[in-house]
């Protein structure tokens, strides 16, 4: 039966107003399945009951709802920007969801010391100096850096390193540095690396050229023949890199995005142009449920990608878009300067856009090869186990633990698509002996899996747990109690040589391991979902190690008890800022004398004097 008679489109359509706004529709459970922005809420929202006009996509999805929530705008432009924010957040499931959160990262000149540091940078900009880029990837800014120390030797080592030094390290040897931490360059010479430096990444390379020639010939004139052979190498290097990295006939900043799509797949890829030197490109699969058109994805796609990055003067698309006039005018409100959005472009930009969409194909074509490989390995293991399906989702535990002490245990997600990252979690296992790895599972799992019951995640159809007959009956235990017996559990012990390949798997009933084929691809499978277990349990119990670490240096100090240790954490905003307050701002917190204030203040600063 329908859902729709669970929902009753004409009363509600006869009571919409006509103004613009966002509609989220839910389904039985109240869960946003889709969100969408409209200039007229009446005529958009009364499009998919209409019978004549909704696609068959809109027809399933209308099936579905069971209530519809507007809210309405001043303006179609705010309408579209509320509709992103509530996408990124919600991500519900039949919109194109971009899946991509992470800040892009800059190189940074800092401006405040007399031999300034260039570095990586990600996050707030709140030192001061220069940052040039946003750069793709953190690859594409070491990439550079490390072309610019070959060219303009500018210290990147870190203020402690470089303020600690009382001889030259290594990257002086190799010429990579010209040690100002030990007096070998003075503060003029060093200012003019530095100054060269910015023009290269101020996208002025012919001018600089232009300036070291000039310096070649005014240093052999006066016969300084080896200063002069200096500027001609700095030339000869700084020509090749132009040559691979500056395009042709840009001057500003410019994104080229194109996208492909096949087999319910999309691929952007994004080509990043500042002050007309590429700087990378990115490549992203946004998620969608079903077949979109390109310029529908390129259209989702913006709006999301662009809400908190910079956005250059222009975007190159690949595809005529349904809204370039309300996307231009949103993303220019929003970076406070004119944005143009090309389609038709000729000549160079046309080649570097023809550029984007062959790499676009590439990647669809290697993500489609590669989810094909997937699902040939989820067969493999049916095979291999046994089971009467194909497995859909698979979970894997591991436990992780320094001595006993802070364990903690991971759970990862697999699916045909790979990696389910959003649905891993950490669990912090407390109340056990120390090193009681079955413990540890046991209490894991159970606590898995009553959120499970809870409603609150969908159930594997296999279990993998990190170990031998012990553990898989730890979790066959915590499985029992909670009266979940469709779950299959299997161990994955190492082999003798703890090689990779090598692995016995252990099920429950059998007393042998299973005889598993040779070289079956189910078993890169295992590997894989227990490696990543792996990753993820270590990286938890770092993060895990480093926040004990950080709590006993409040805990260590006498008189200082855990509501005022509460209180200071959260009038300092974290650890950080009670370490760079001073002892009358630590005085300025309720209940914190200065005695306790200076106790505080010698507990983060003691070690200065060493």
């Amino acid at each position: 039966m329908s859902q729709e008679h669970s929902f009753d489109s004409k009363d509600f359509l006869k009571s919409l107003t006509k103004r613009p706004g966002i509609y989220k529709m839910l389904d039985e459970r109240g869960e946003i399945i889709y969100i969408g922005k409209a200039k007229n809420l009446k005529n958009r929202v009364s499009s998919y009951f209409n019978k004549q006009t909704a696609s068959p996509k809109q027809q399933t999805m209308v099936a579905k709802i069971a209530g519809i929530e507007v809210t309405v705008t001043h303006t179609e432009g705010e309408a579209l920007l509320l509709e992103c924010q509530l996408i990124k957040r919600h991500k519900p499931r039949y919109n194109i969801c971009l899946r991509d959160d992470k800040s892009f990262p800059y190189i940074y000149l800092s401006s405040n010391q007399d031999f300034p540091q260039i570095t990586f940078h990600r996050g707030a900009k709140n030192k001061k100096g220069q940052y040039f880029g946003p750069y793709p990837s953190a690859g594409a800014v070491k990439e550079s850096l490390k072309l610019l120390q070959k060219i303009f030797p500018v210290r990147q080592c870190d203020d402690t390193v470089y303020n600690n030094r009382t001889r030259p390290c290594l990257q002086y040897q190799i010429e990579r540095c010209t040690a100002p931490c030990v007096g070998f360059i003075d503060k003029l010479d060093y200012a003019q690396d530095v100054a060269s430096t910015v023009m290269f990444l101020e996208g002025k390379g012919s001018l600089l050229i232009e300036q070291l020639i000039a310096k070649m010939e005014q240093a052999a004139a006066i016969l300084n023949y080896e200063q002069a052979a200096g500027y001609r190498d700095q030339i000869g290097k700084l020509r090749s890199v132009l040559e691979k990295n500056f395009v042709h006939g840009e001057r500003g900043d410019v994104d080229i995005i194109a996208c492909v799509t096949k087999a319910n797949v999309a691929c952007i890829q994004v080509f990043f142009i500042r002050n007309g030197q590429h700087l990378g490109n990115k490549v992203f699969f946004p998620k969608m449920t079903e077949e979109n058109e390109p310029s529908a994805v390129i259209q989702a796609f913006i709006p999301q990608y662009y809400l908190d990055k910079p956005v250059p003067h222009e975007l190159i698309v690949s595809h005529e878009l349904e809204e370039t006039a309300l996307l231009a005018d949103v993303l220019a409100n929003l970076a406070k300067h004119s944005v143009a959005i090309s389609c038709n472009v000729r000549s160079e930009r046309s080649k570097w856009l023809q550029m984007a969409l062959t790499n676009a194909e590439n990647s669809l074509l290697s993500k489609l090869a590669d989810k094909q490989g997937l699902y040939g390995r989820f067969l493999s293991l049916q095979e291999e186990l046994g089971c009467k399906e194909t497995p859909k989702r698979l979970e894997c535990f591991d436990i992780s633990h320094t001595q006993g002490n802070q364990t903690v245990a991971s759970c990862v997600v697999f699916d045909r698509e790979g990696p389910v990252k959003s649905a891993y979690r950490r669990f912090n296992i407390e109340g056990i002996t120390g090193g009681d790895d079955y413990a540890a599972i046991y209490q894991a799992v159970s606590r898995r899996y009553k959120r499970l019951k809870q409603g609150e995640h969908d159930a594997p159809d296999i279990l993998f747990i990190d170990g031998g007959k012990g553990q898989v009956r730890e979790a066959q235990k915590a499985l029992a109690e909670l009266a979940i017996n469709d779950v299959m559990i299997v161990g994955v012990s190492k082999g003798p040589d703890r090689k990779p390949g090598m692995e016995k798997l252990i099920l429950v009933e059998q007393e042998q391991p299973v005889d598993v084929t040779p070289g079956a691809s189910g078993l890169l499978l295992i590997q894989h979902i227990r490696d990543e277990a792996h990753r993820f349990a270590i990286t938890g119990h770092r993060q895990r190690r480093g926040k004990v670490a950080k709590q006993s240096v409040l805990e260590g100090i006498s008189g200082l008890g855990a509501k005022r240790r509460q209180l200071l954490l959260k009038q300092f905003g974290g650890l950080q800022g009670i370490e760079q307050a001073g002892v009358d701002a630590l005085c300025s917190v309720d209940g914190i004398s200065k005695q306790l204030a200076q106790r505080i203040y010698d507990n983060f600063h003691h070690h200065d004097d060493h």
